[in-house]
């Protein structure tokens, strides 16, 4: 089992990274808002699986192999607060958009959408970078199976991500009439997200491997 104290600590920044915007927050949000909640549930359960699809992966193997190659470890780190520090960028940038703000998409059925919703996290860099460059930070070699390490701690993931999703797709139209009707909080909450990122960006870059 990981160290209760770096369970703890991975809890908050998976919580820090499913609270800021990415591929899966903006299909989820806009898939909900222009199909309803059913479509946006259905997207969601493709996003969980290509999670345990990243799980798997990771427990059987690529997260044991990073920890004993310190190179591909530091490479795969140092890309991933770039990328970080990129989404951070894209959320403070002047002409910048919140995921709340509504955009258009045609209407899917249901077999696509549950596809979209596993290749967008499928693809999604973030989701790379949280099981191949953070969730090794958090695995003690010494401190019990690194397979059941890295399991707990991806399925503690998956958990906090699913649940929050799920909240954000059951609330999207009411945040979204919230925020359309105050414009000073779109900057509010674009600037908030794109200060977790670039702390998040900053954390990964700068603490050595355990």
């Amino acid at each position: 089992m990981p160290d209760p104290a770096k369970l703890l600590a991975f809890a908050l920044v998976a919580l820090g990274l499913v609270l800021t915007p990415g591929p899966n927050m903006l299909y989820l949000i806009s898939r909900t808002l222009c199909q309803g909640r059913a479509a946006g549930l259905l997207s969601l359960a493709g996003v969980g699986l290509a999670f345990l699809l990243y799980m798997l992966c990771a427990a059987f193997g690529i997260t044991a192999l990073l920890l004993t190659v310190p190179l591909a470890y530091d490479a795969l780190r140092l890309a991933g607060a770039a990328y970080l520090l990129y989404l951070a960028w894209q959320a403070v940038r002047p002409g910048g958009r919140s995921p709340f703000q509504l955009r258009q998409l045609q209407r899917d059925p249901p077999r696509r959408l549950f596809a979209m919703g596993f290749l967008t996290n499928l693809l999604n860099p973030k989701a790379a970078v949280l099981y191949l460059s953070l969730l090794p930070q958090f695995i003690t070699p010494g401190h019990g199976s690194v397979l059941l390490q890295s399991v707990v701690l991806g399925a503690t993931q998956m958990a906090i991500s699913l649940s929050v999703n799920a909240l954000i797709v059951l609330s999207a139209g009411a945040i979204a009439g919230f925020l359309a009707a105050r414009p000073g909080w779109l900057a509010v909450q674009r600037w908030l997200m794109g200060t977790v990122l670039a702390a998040l960006a900053v954390r990964m870059a700068t603490e050595s491997r355990r």
